[in-house]
Protein backbone atom coordinates (compact mmCIF):
# COMPACT_ATOMS: atom_id res chain seq x y z
CA UNK A 1 0.00 0.00 0.00
CA UNK A 2 2.81 2.23 0.59
CA UNK A 3 3.85 2.38 -2.63
CA UNK A 4 0.92 3.07 -3.90
CA UNK A 5 0.45 6.02 -1.88
CA UNK A 6 3.93 7.13 -3.37
CA UNK A 7 2.32 7.47 -6.68
CA UNK A 8 -0.23 9.17 -5.98
CA UNK A 9 1.86 11.75 -4.50
CA UNK A 10 3.94 11.68 -7.47
CA UNK A 11 1.22 12.26 -9.58
CA UNK A 12 -0.24 14.81 -7.57
CA UNK A 13 3.03 16.39 -7.90
CA UNK A 14 3.30 15.95 -11.61
CA UNK A 15 -0.60 17.48 -12.18
CA UNK A 16 0.56 20.79 -9.72
CA UNK A 17 3.65 21.24 -11.73
CA UNK A 18 1.70 20.82 -15.25
CA UNK A 19 -1.36 23.02 -13.68
CA UNK A 20 1.39 25.59 -12.75
CA UNK A 21 3.32 25.96 -15.60
CA UNK A 22 -0.21 25.84 -18.24
CA UNK A 23 -1.30 29.00 -16.02
CA UNK A 24 2.39 30.75 -15.50
CA UNK A 25 4.17 30.31 -18.88
CA UNK A 26 2.63 31.10 -22.31
CA UNK A 27 2.62 28.38 -24.85
CA UNK A 28 6.45 28.02 -26.26
CA UNK A 29 7.95 30.68 -24.11
CA UNK A 30 10.33 30.12 -21.64
CA UNK A 31 11.61 31.33 -17.90
CA UNK A 32 14.54 30.60 -16.20
CA UNK A 33 14.96 27.92 -13.68
CA UNK A 34 18.27 26.47 -12.61
CA UNK A 35 20.63 28.85 -14.27
CA UNK A 36 23.25 27.63 -16.79
CA UNK A 37 21.23 23.83 -17.25
CA UNK A 38 17.42 24.62 -17.14
CA UNK A 39 14.99 26.20 -17.89
CA UNK A 40 11.11 26.34 -17.48
CA UNK A 41 8.81 26.04 -21.64
CA UNK A 42 5.79 25.46 -21.78
CA UNK A 43 5.47 23.14 -24.19
CA UNK A 44 2.30 20.81 -25.31
CA UNK A 45 3.31 17.18 -26.89
CA UNK A 46 0.59 15.44 -28.93
CA UNK A 47 3.25 12.77 -29.28
CA UNK A 48 5.73 10.11 -27.25
CA UNK A 49 9.01 10.33 -26.12
CA UNK A 50 11.12 13.09 -28.38
CA UNK A 51 6.98 13.84 -29.90
CA UNK A 52 7.30 10.74 -32.13
CA UNK A 53 3.63 9.12 -32.93
CA UNK A 54 2.55 12.77 -33.12
CA UNK A 55 -1.43 13.15 -33.89
CA UNK A 56 -1.87 9.60 -31.86
CA UNK A 57 -2.62 10.67 -28.83
CA UNK A 58 -5.59 8.29 -28.29
CA UNK A 59 -3.55 5.58 -29.38
CA UNK A 60 -0.89 6.72 -26.89
CA UNK A 61 -3.85 7.53 -24.22
CA UNK A 62 -4.96 3.63 -24.78
CA UNK A 63 -1.34 2.45 -24.03
CA UNK A 64 -0.90 4.58 -21.46
CA UNK A 65 -3.79 3.15 -19.13
CA UNK A 66 -3.20 -0.75 -20.35
CA UNK A 67 0.32 0.16 -19.07
CA UNK A 68 -0.92 1.97 -16.09
CA UNK A 69 -3.35 -1.15 -15.20
CA UNK A 70 -0.66 -4.12 -15.99
CA UNK A 71 2.12 -2.10 -13.78
CA UNK A 72 -0.30 -1.59 -10.91
CA UNK A 73 -1.21 -5.35 -10.80
CA UNK A 74 2.28 -6.64 -10.62
CA UNK A 75 2.83 -4.22 -8.19
CA UNK A 76 -0.37 -5.24 -6.03
CA UNK A 77 0.57 -8.79 -6.85
CA UNK A 78 4.36 -7.96 -5.72
CA UNK A 79 5.67 -9.29 -8.52
CA UNK A 80 9.28 -7.99 -7.38
CA UNK A 81 9.35 -9.06 -3.92
CA UNK A 82 12.01 -6.47 -2.67
CA UNK A 83 11.66 -3.21 -1.76
CA UNK A 84 13.65 -1.66 -4.84
CA UNK A 85 11.41 -3.51 -7.33
CA UNK A 86 8.24 -2.36 -5.78
CA UNK A 87 9.69 1.50 -5.54
CA UNK A 88 10.40 0.96 -9.72
CA UNK A 89 7.18 -0.15 -10.37
CA UNK A 90 5.35 2.82 -8.33
CA UNK A 91 7.65 5.20 -10.00
CA UNK A 92 6.87 3.92 -13.39
CA UNK A 93 3.37 3.82 -12.41
CA UNK A 94 3.26 7.05 -11.41
CA UNK A 95 4.50 8.71 -14.74
CA UNK A 96 2.24 6.72 -17.09
CA UNK A 97 -0.95 7.97 -15.03
CA UNK A 98 0.28 11.29 -14.82
CA UNK A 99 0.75 11.45 -18.59
CA UNK A 100 -2.18 9.72 -19.11
CA UNK A 101 -4.38 12.01 -16.89
CA UNK A 102 -2.98 14.88 -19.44
CA UNK A 103 -3.49 12.61 -22.68
CA UNK A 104 -6.98 11.68 -21.77
CA UNK A 105 -8.13 15.44 -20.13
CA UNK A 106 -6.32 17.57 -22.74
CA UNK A 107 -5.42 15.97 -25.79
CA UNK A 108 -1.38 16.20 -25.23
CA UNK A 109 0.85 15.87 -22.72
CA UNK A 110 2.37 19.24 -20.96
CA UNK A 111 6.11 19.45 -20.62
CA UNK A 112 8.22 22.29 -19.33
CA UNK A 113 11.80 20.79 -18.07
CA UNK A 114 13.81 22.32 -20.58
CA UNK A 115 17.78 21.66 -20.61
CA UNK A 116 19.82 24.67 -21.37
CA UNK A 117 23.59 22.57 -21.73
CA UNK A 118 22.47 20.49 -24.34
CA UNK A 119 19.90 20.03 -26.95
CA UNK A 120 17.24 17.46 -25.58
CA UNK A 121 13.94 16.91 -25.60
CA UNK A 122 11.08 19.26 -22.98
CA UNK A 123 10.66 16.73 -20.23
CA UNK A 124 8.00 16.87 -17.08
CA UNK A 125 7.79 15.06 -13.96
CA UNK A 126 5.83 11.63 -15.04
CA UNK A 127 8.51 11.59 -17.61
CA UNK A 128 11.82 11.68 -14.76
CA UNK A 129 9.78 9.02 -12.71
CA UNK A 130 9.68 6.59 -16.03
CA UNK A 131 13.26 7.07 -16.58
CA UNK A 132 14.22 6.82 -13.17
CA UNK A 133 11.88 3.85 -12.53
CA UNK A 134 13.02 2.47 -15.84
CA UNK A 135 17.02 2.44 -14.55
CA UNK A 136 15.89 1.43 -11.02
CA UNK A 137 14.26 -1.58 -12.47
CA UNK A 138 16.99 -2.55 -14.84
CA UNK A 139 19.34 -2.48 -11.48
CA UNK A 140 16.89 -4.42 -9.48
CA UNK A 141 16.57 -7.11 -11.84
CA UNK A 142 19.82 -7.51 -12.24
CA UNK A 143 21.37 -7.37 -9.01
CA UNK A 144 18.71 -7.97 -6.29
CA UNK A 145 15.90 -9.95 -7.92
CA UNK A 146 17.47 -13.03 -7.88
CA UNK A 147 18.38 -12.79 -3.83
CA UNK A 148 15.18 -11.57 -2.94
CA UNK A 149 13.30 -14.36 -4.69
CA UNK A 150 15.51 -16.66 -2.94
CA UNK A 151 14.96 -14.97 0.45
CA UNK A 152 10.68 -15.30 0.15
CA UNK A 153 10.83 -18.70 -0.86
CA UNK A 154 12.94 -19.89 2.24
CA UNK A 155 11.10 -21.24 4.65
CA UNK A 156 13.48 -20.89 7.16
Amino acid sequence: MLYFILSICLVVIDQLVKWWVRGAIPLGESIPFIPHLMDLTYTQNTGAAFSSFSGFTWLLTLVSLGASVVIAVLLWKGFFPGAWGKLSLSLILAGAVGNFIDRALLGFVTDMFETTFINFAVFNVADICVVAGGFLMAAYALLLWDKDKEKKDDPA
